[in-house]
């Protein structure tokens, strides 16, 4: 047993060293995470539910042994005996952390539930789905007739509807003569026809269908599902759920995951049940929200990027992690929607968008479809940002696009008092560039800190730690306030004027708030945040610059982001921190989900899947990993904004002041020689 474990709790990413032998819920109260438990750790409430990790996880460079945590207990087996345990979990109250440890925290026992930034965005959707209802009149079996039930049904549909060929699959067989007899012979078939071989039976309902069908669009990201519940008579959204992919606990980036595959015999098929398992959750959590029976779900589209892809599937995506990064398909594919776990109606199918390239998936397909850049007079840059950022780039001559491993940084991960978003979490930041001071807004209260109100509304949430939006923002605007160089250097307290600025070893941080009196964590902006950021938005930039130069152009006049991060964080504020090519801010426009907003187009529109479906095979792929240029444009992209790109447009809006903390000397001048920052470490001080 370590005297001093190493403890990461996912998905907030927080992590620290504890004493050996405390529970798992004594090291989240320790380590700000946030678990829930209204017994006092008696093993009653059942709240404090976790899910420990197995195997090795590369990402955190953490080997959890099955002795990690101690054996189960008296009190968890009385549990399990009284109300069941679910297979993997532990009583955080009980479980008494042995060795390094990575243990997530599933929705349910969140103090705070995450919120998904994925919402739905209103667009007219053009109708043409393909599972439609036809009510027909069956001609009853008679002793004189040849043939079975199901044959009548499709003769009715033929003859009534002009709809041949139908077949059923046997789930549906075994129901056909019950239902038919109930509903005296006249009934509602449900049909799903892509236009493309026989069109199938999807459900048989007795008499006429009460509302319209439904269908289901599902944006597979890597750290959040968001799911919509939408008509399918008239497009319009019933309902919208996200929810924390529960694969995060293998891994918080893709490569991560990839890395628990090849590193674990079963981890691929472990985190095949957690994501199908998930999406089970999910639907029904729509369902509910929506009031409508699973049954009336007729159809389903999913995007996704290509690991989730084939995680879904049950394809070991190893081969998406090394050279040449080949899927096992790119094309479109249709399946049974029960085979992913999605219990919905009897034969429904699973459509899913084509990949565009081993790390370009069908949710970038997605964005492409929503957006079309292959429209647009100009050339157009797309960016949705995730662990991976998709970057598209096209206009009606071409489009390209690429892929970039930006990692968790920008949703809050890999931060120091980072976190997702969740009530209590600060996510947007202003910085007076005179005094130095900041105010800020947090998840679930309405007034900024500096407005009335704000002191007797943050009572009931508390602040307790940074999102992803929060320190962008932050980190750009420390930049226009004078506290942060070019460079990425915090400047001390007596080279800003503020004292805010507090030593860290040989670095410094910069308090955003100053902690309360209820024991609330201090949160700071900290000198490795900067360079997680730095790193996180360069990989972002390069991706973006090398479609430029691809496209043979030096300047964009429009830039569209997309994802809950294009719909979080202000124009200005990228453009400051130089997470894309400089651009009129106005010009600078969000899309919100636009992978889910395609999705939906796809699941109300056959002829929108075609026009994806070729349109990919014209889509032109660039590799990161194998361009020469992309380490040079990475590089100079650590500066913030930027090294050599002047962002005329950015500094014809705003002031970024001139600065080098790291100068000394009389007055300034003269310059400490350190290494090029190019692998996130801290500078020199």
């Amino acid at each position: 047993m370590r005297d001093e474990p190493l403890v990461i709790f996912t998905p907030s990413g927080r992590r620290g060293r504890v004493p050996a032998g405390i529970t798992v819920l004594e090291a989240a109260r320790r380590l700000g995470v946030d678990l829930e438990s209204v017994c006092g750790g008696r093993g009653i409430c059942s709240r404090c539910q976790v899910v420990p990790g197995r195997g090795a996880f590369a990402k955190h460079g953490v080997q959890v042994e099955e002795d990690a945590l101690s054996p189960r207990n008296e009190v968890e087996a009385r549990y399990d005996r009284l109300r069941g345990l679910a297979e993997g979990r532990r009583l955080g109250c009980q479980a008494r952390i042995q060795g390094d440890l990575v243990v997530d925290v599933p929705p349910e026992s969140q103090l705070h539930r995450q919120v998904i930034r994925k919402s739905a965005t209103e667009r007219a959707m053009a109708m043409d789905p393909a599972v439609r209802a036809f009510h027909v009149a069956v001609a009853a079996a008679g002793l004189d007739e040849m043939g079975g039930d199901f044959q009548r049904l499709r003769q009715a549909l033929e003859s009534q509807w002009g709809i041949g060929g139908l077949r059923a699959e046997p789930v549906l067989l075994a129901r056909i003569q019950g239902v038919l007899r109930a509903a005296d012979w006249a009934v509602t078939a449900v049909v799903h026809d892509e236009g493309a071989g026989p069109p199938l039976l999807v459900d048989l309902l007795a008499g006429l269908p009460e509302g319209p069908l439904c269908g289901l669009a599902i944006d597979l990201g890597s750290t959040t599902i968001a799911g919509h519940l939408v008509a399918l008579d008239d497009g319009r959204v019933l309902a919208s759920c996200g929810i924390m992919n529960p694969q995060i606990r293998f891994g918080e980036d893709l490569m991560s995951r990839v890395s628990h595959a090849m590193m674990n015999p079963g981890g691929a098929a472990e985190m095949t049940q957690a994501v199908r398992a998930g999406l089970g959750g999910l639907v029904e959590a729509l369902a509910r929200e929506a009031g409508v029976d699973p049954r009336r779900i007729c159809d389903a589209v999913l995007v996704g990027n290509p690991v989730m892809h084939h995680l879904l599937l049950g394809i070991d995506p190893v081969e998406l992690g090394q050279a040449p990064f080949a899927a096992a398909t790119t094309d479109a594919l249709s399946l049974p929607a029960r085979e992913v776990g999605l219990d919905i109606a009897p034969s429904a199918r699973l459509y899913m968008l084509p990949i565009i390239a081993g790390h370009v998936g069908a949710d970038a397909a997605a964005v492409v479809l929503a957006e079309a850049p292959q429209s647009s007079d100009r050339p157009v840059l797309i960016v949705d940002v995730g662990t991976n950022a998709e970057i598209i780039l096209g206009d009606r001559t071409r489009v390209l696009a690429c892929s970039s491993p930006t990692g968790p940084a920008f949703e809050g991960a890999q931060i120091s008092c980072g976190q997702r978003a969740a009530p209590g979490a600060i996510e947007r930041v202003r910085i007076d560039p005179l005094t130095k001071e900041p105010r800020f807004r947090v998840i679930g209260v309405a007034p900024w800190s500096d407005e009335p109100g704000f002191a007797e509304a943050i009572r009931g949430v508390g602040i307790t730690g940074i999102c992803g939006s929060g320190i962008i923002e932050g980190v750009a605007e420390m930049r226009m306030a004078g506290l942060l160089d070019a460079s990425g250097l915090i400047g001390s307290a007596e080279q800003t004027g503020s004292p805010r600025c507090l030593p860290q070893g040989r670095t410094q941080a910069y308090l955003l708030h100053g902690g309360d009196p209820e024991g609330g964590p201090q949160i700071t902006v900290t000198q490795g945040d900067i360079r997680a950021i730095q790193l996180a938005k360069s990989a972002l930039y390069a991706g973006a610059r090398l479609l430029m130069d691809e496209f043979g152009i030096d300047s964009l006049d429009r830039v569209v982001l997309a994802g809950a991060f294009g719909a979080h964080v202000s124009p200005l504020h990228a453009l400051v921190l130089g997470m894309i090519p400089d651009c009129p801010p106005e010009r600078v426009t969000s899309a919100g989900n636009a992978a889910g907003t395609g999705a939906r187009m796809a699941l109300c529109s056959r002829a929108a899947r075609r026009e994806i479906e070729a349109e990919v095979r014209r889509i032109i792929r660039v590799e990161t990993a194998l361009a020469p240029r992309f380490q040079e444009h990475f590089v100079a992209a650590n500066a913030i904004p930027h090294a050599t790109d002047d962002h005329a447009s950015l500094r014809g809006t705003v002031n970024l002041p001139e600065l080098a903390f790291n100068a000394w000397g009389e007055g300034g001048r003269g310059r400490r020689k350190r290494r090029a920052q190019t692998s996130g470490d801290p500078p020199e001080a």
